[in-house]
């Protein structure tokens, strides 16, 4: 248990032995902004006044008289303003979390869960048809780093890639590749409508009419099919490449054609007619998703017989379910925005909670450049791809600007800022911290010190030792928050704050002195914040180098 949660249940305990409410409701345990209010404060007096009618300075008295200073781990307690309770932290108490984390190593941070929940994450799902972009560089950072937190916070958790191998996008796939075939074999081109012009479709072109001239004695339907594979394949092949180079890893890649191969779009329409969701009008069939809060009923089935694109979705996310998936979590393009209350809806026709479904909306990224926004890849002249943003800055430093904010704001990307080497870049900064404490470990090492796992911790009274301490113990919380909230940003903004906190403990003390006691514990106080660093970066996918 953190420091944290530590005095938050003993408040909570506090609360229930004065006898002044029934219930206790939640307790809210903070940081105060000013150093001199102490380590942690809440406004859990001021919470209580109305069912209580009491004073809130007075309820805040009969807290502080009732918590069990011990098990709070708390040395001092006062009364600030209208009843704000702060708390100092007993030293000793700090200091243990040096040995929590030495002993836990790699999985400090992380929760252990007898029951977990099942989470499905469904991210990227970029269309096989092209190279990925910025915004899906944004989601697969966000979507890998939200896989790591929860999965290190103790959710089973499943990380899943749904291919768009079906539907009019493949096949004008197919027949693109066909156009530059037969183009490759002498003819003239006819590109259809709507066709993809890009190099690849060119290539493997030009590539079939080479190795298999003879596909041009096949019938168009066999050849197309071919086709449709061959370019799909070909695609997923190069997207499987570029995310494997952005540290971005899969559990499953789902294919959409074998929704019709298992009969599972049938079976999802079955299930909401029965469950009385659809009806027929104007020749087609229409969902009935604003008994869900949609704005209007959404069409399944077109007047010719075809499906819309929203079927083929509803029965993905009806074999989610099937398989038995607590929580289904999908990350979308900003342009996806209206597309949450039909699929929830859906869900809901299928007989299931709408609430089941979580659904992440990406917003933009703009990518700047001194000053200016950059569309166009200075290689290709077209618009960049995340290929190209993992050779411009790469990979570090590429997944942890795109993670920094809020998933769900705009984010003006700063090249040259990425590529600095200055405490103004922050994986720079987070990762020279990181560097910094392996070089100090190295010279203690040369030196003749090793880490003494007796040391006394109890010699560790400097200010800014701990406050670092402090922040140290804090990451368990972050990771917890990051993970129920679905908030990865917490996650380098924690990592800022620590390797902060550590700067500014180097710049005001000495590791390595003639003090050998005090050199001691310091050693094991760092080599526990460069663990933690070393966590904490691991959980965006970016690395701890130990040399800068």
């Amino acid at each position: 248990m953190d420091l944290r949660q530590q005095l938050k249940t003993a408040i909570e305990a506090a609360v229930k032995s004065t006898g002044l409410v029934e219930t206790v409701p939640a307790v809210k345990v903070e940081v105060p902004k000013e150093k001199a209010n102490g380590d942690f404060s809440t406004n859990i007096a001021m919470v209580l006044t109305k069912e209580a009618k009491r004073n809130p300075r007075e309820i805040a008295q009969a807290v502080i008289d009732h918590l069990d200073y011990d098990a709070a781990s708390v040395k001092s307690a006062d009364i600030a303003g209208p009843g704000f309770l702060n708390f100092k932290m007993d030293e000793a108490s700090l200091t243990k979390i040096i040995r929590r984390v030495l002993d836990e190593k790699d999985r400090y941070g992380s929760t252990a869960v007898e029951d977990p929940e099942k989470v499905l994450i469904e991210y990227v799902s970029a269309n096989p048809t092209g190279d990925l972009h910025i915004g899906h560089a944004r989601n697969a950072s966000v979507g890998d780093t939200l896989a790591n937190v929860m999965a290190f916070a103790g959710y089973d958790v499943t990380r899943e890639y749904y291919i768009n191998d079906a539907g009019n996008q493949i096949e004008n796939l197919a027949l693109s590749i066909e156009a530059r075939y037969l183009e490759a074999l002498g003819q003239e081109l006819y590109m259809p409508e709507d066709g993809y012009m890009g190099k690849d479709i060119q290539v493997i072109g030009e590539r079939l009419a080479k190795e298999s001239p003879e596909l041009l004695d096949t019938s168009k339907e066999d050849r197309i099919r071919m086709f449709r594979q061959m370019g799909v394949d070909f695609e997923m092949e190069k997207l499987k490449q570029d995310l494997h180079d952005f540290n971005v890893h899969f559990d499953s890649w789902f294919s959409e054609t074998s929704l019709y191969e298992k009969n599972e779009v049938t079976a999802a329409l079955s299930k909401m007619t029965e469950n009385g969701y659809t009806y027929e009008a104007d020749g087609a069939l229409w969902l009935r998703t604003t008994d869900f809060g949609d704005d209007k009923d959404r069409v399944l089935r077109k007047q010719d017989g075809t499906y819309t694109y929203l079927m083929p979705d509803v029965a993905y996310h009806f074999d989610k379910v099937e398989r038995g998936y607590d929580k289904l979590i999908n990350l979308f393009g900003a342009d996806h925005h209206g597309y949450i209350r039909r699929l929830k809806g859906a869900l809901g026709a299928l007989g299931e909670s709408p609430d089941r479904l979580e659904i992440q909306i990406m917003q933009m990224v703009r990518l700047i450049e001194n000053g200016e926004e950059v569309k166009m890849s200075k290689r290709t002249g077209k618009a960049i791809t995340l290929r190209d943003i993992i050779d411009m800055i790469g990979v570090d430093a590429s997944r942890y600007f795109l993670t920094m904010r809020s998933a769900d704001t705009h984010f003006d990307f700063d090249l040259e800022l990425a590529k600095s080497e200055s405490s103004d870049n922050p994986v720079y900064y987070a990762q020279y911290a990181h560097a910094r404490i392996c070089s100090i470990l190295r010279q203690a090492e040369n030196s003749g010190h090793t880490l003494d796992r007796d040391a006394d911790l109890d010699v560790i009274v400097h200010d800014q030792a701990l406050e670092l301490l402090k922040k140290l113990a804090d990451f368990s919380n972050v990771v917890k928050g990051a993970a129920e909230n679905r908030a990865t940003h917490r996650i380098p903004n924690y990592i800022q704050e620590l390797a902060g906190a550590f700067h500014k403990f180097y710049n005001a003390d000495k590791v390595l002195t003639d003090d050998a006691a005090k050199t001691a514990a310091y050693l094991l106080m760092i080599e526990a914040v460069r663990q933690t660093l070393e966590n904490a970066l691991g959980l965006i996918g970016v690395s701890a180098p130990e040399q800068m």
